[in-house]
């Protein structure tokens, strides 16, 4: 007996080889219009999904760090010793050695002057120069706790010069009985310096 001849393809392509019912090009249906099947859970072990951050309060400023606590602040003392080691000293060197030899003595200014803003911008970058090192203290600002930055740091050191200004250095006096133990360039730039 023969078979009764197929109809013809309307497949430009030709015949289809696909059994009835499928789709051609593949044995899985495609996803229902309007949306992709659920993903597969993850196995445990690696590719555990981690949970989603808590949802952020869109009214409140994002807090960058605790603020220094009271109480914490650095003695006149400690700021002392460490502005000795970071400028002062240097500078006090350089000067005897210009008395002695103007050519050397220049050179040695110069030297103390760039030892002075590269403790600043450590001072201000890290929170910490050499002196603050050695001193166990550290720079932050006064609203984020977090150390004020490079530029910040330079910044401040020229600031310093008001603390100079009057006859007496009253600005570099001031932590003395100042509650946070700032000087006039701490209160103008917000920063405190504190205990380690």
């Amino acid at each position: 007996m023969t078979q009764p001849p197929l109809p013809p393809s309307s497949d430009p392509d030709g015949p289809s080889n696909t059994p009835s019912g499928a789709p051609p090009g593949g044995s899985e249906p495609p996803p229902a219009p309007g949306g992709y099947p659920p993903p597969t859970p993850p196995s445990s072990g690696y590719g555990t999904p981690v949970p989603p951050p808590p949802a952020a309060d869109y009214g409140a400023q994002p807090a960058y760090g605790a603020p220094a606590p009271v109480g914490a602040y650095a003695s006149w003392p400690l700021r002392v010793q460490s502005a000795f080691v970071d400028s002062v000293g240097p500078t006090i060197v350089a000067y005897i050695i210009y008395f002695i030899n103007k050519p050397i003595g220049s050179i040695f200014l110069l030297a103390a002057i760039v030892w002075g803003l590269y403790q600043a911008y450590q001072g201000g970058q890290t929170g910490q120069s050499m002196g603050k090192k050695m001193a166990g203290t550290r720079l932050l600002s006064e609203q984020t706790g977090q150390p004020i930055g490079g530029g910040l740091g330079i910044g401040r050191y020229f600031v310093h010069i008001i603390d100079s200004i009057p006859c007496i250095p009253v600005g570099y006096l001031w932590p003395l009985w100042d509650a946070k133990r700032q000087t006039f360039a701490d209160k103008i730039l917000k920063t405190v310096v504190i205990k380690e």
